[in-house]
């Protein structure tokens, strides 16, 4: 009885927030704008083409990269799985230009 009186009689902080159970397969959004990039970033729904995203395509890709309309359309499409996957569609996408 003396510990449930404790537990209640202690004061709430009014900024505390209340503790959540993690749930196994519920991930964290990852933030496009300020997160850590790199090759084994995964996209999803909440990828964003941001200047973080251009600055990690451009030192994958070259001082050339740009994006593109068709290029933003198959990023979110579904098709790539990580960044590194997207940077090496890129650079396939202007090899291909080039040669034709």
């Amino acid at each position: 009885m003396d510990a449930q009186i404790t537990a209640m009689a202690r004061p709430v902080s009014c900024w505390s927030l209340p503790q959540q159970p993690l749930r196994w397969g519920v991930s964290m959004k990852f933030d496009w704008h300020r997160g850590p990039i790199n090759r084994a970033t995964k996209i999803d729904e909440t990828y964003k083409n941001t200047q973080n995203v251009r600055r990690f395509l451009t030192s994958e890709c070259g001082e050339t990269f740009r994006f593109d309309r068709s290029f933003m359309a198959w990023i979110k499409s579904g098709v790539p799985r990580n960044m590194g996957e997207v940077a090496d569609e890129w650079v396939r996408l202007r090899k291909v230009d080039v040669e034709t």
